[in-house]
Parts: structure tokens; sequence; C-alpha cells
């Protein structure tokens, strides 16, 4: 079987998940309409994709008109293990960086071709530090970040609500630095 990172790396794929989080069921036209430049045909190929790799998986079926719509579910919320990370090379760990990267760079790249854009009123923040923590220190604050995060993820879209794209990554400093 393929890796799950590498499936779930492809940007389609990566906005189904991001879409499912939080224990969601969602059929193909509440994605779709998460989705919007994505066509439904395209979005068929990688929901099957996911449920080949058994990353998703169909948690109810209705029959409607002839047609069976399907509801999708995350299999498991941590879609991606430490055992398959584990069995990554540099390479392979390079590319899904990269990917990662250009995901980022595509939403950036986005907000910015808007015709009007405030940086500040729409609370566009990028920015980079350095903490020094022990293990444990350094494993309670990504835990209270976790609990933050899933405390923000989980409010419900409304019309006072701006969706908002949050990532994070860590990378300690080479020991020869």
């Amino acid at each position: 079987m393929i890796s799950k990172v590498k499936v779930v790396l492809h940007p389609v794929r990566l906005k189904i998940v991001q879409s499912l989080i939080g224990k969601k069921e969602l059929n193909v036209q509440l994605l779709s309409s998460k989705l919007p430049d994505v066509p439904q045909a395209t979005l068929y190929r990688h929901l099957n994709k996911l449920l080949e790799a058994e990353i998703i998986k169909v948690v109810k079926e209705n029959q409607i008109r002839g047609t069976v719509e399907k509801f999708y579910s995350l299999v498991d919320q941590q879609v991606i293990n430490q055992d398959d990370l584990h069995k990554l090379s540099r390479d392979e760990h390079l590319q899904l960086f990269l990917t990662f990267m250009t995901h980022l760079l595509a939403k950036y790249e986005s907000y910015l071709n808007q015709e009007e854009i405030d940086l500040f009123k729409d609370g566009v923040v990028y920015r980079e530090a350095i903490a020094y923590l022990s293990d444990d220190e350094f494993n309670e604050f990504v835990e209270d970040l976790s609990i933050i995060m899933k405390k923000v993820m989980d409010k419900k879209p409304s019309n006072e609500r701006k969706a908002r794209h949050i990532a994070s990554i860590f990378i300690p400093e080479s020991k020869g630095t």
C-alpha cells in the first residue's frame, strides 16, 4: 500500500482531509461547497484514493432517486502517525516539506490576488522565533497549542467568521549551530 503521508500531501486530498477533521461526516455536495475550485469528477477521484489508502471511510449511505449518497469521515483523526513518518527517507521528508510549503505559498498567493486586501485587518501574520525549551517544556507547549488549535477549529462557520489558514512548523536548530 502507498504511504498515507504521500496520499494525504496532495493539495486536493489535503483539503478534503482538512474538511473532515473534527469527526465531521460530509457528502460530496458538502465537500464541493467547501472546495468550490475542485471539479466534482476530480473530487470523486481523490475521494477514491483516500478510501483506497484507508484514510477516509464511508460512514453512511442514503438512497436518493436511484443513486447512493455517501457520507465520508476520517478513519482516524490522527491521519499520519509516527510510524508513517519514520518509514520515509530524508529525500521524501524534504519532498513532503516542499509540498507543504508550496500549499502554503498557493494559499498566500490566492489571498494576495484578491481585488482588495488589508493585511493588518485580515490578520495576516508570519513570523519566526527561537525558543529555548527542554524536551518536557516543548512537549507541554505543543500540547497547549494543540488544545488552543482544537478550540478554534471546532468553531462552526457563520456570517461573522472568516476561514483562516493556520500552519505551524517546528524545526530544531542543527547540532552544529
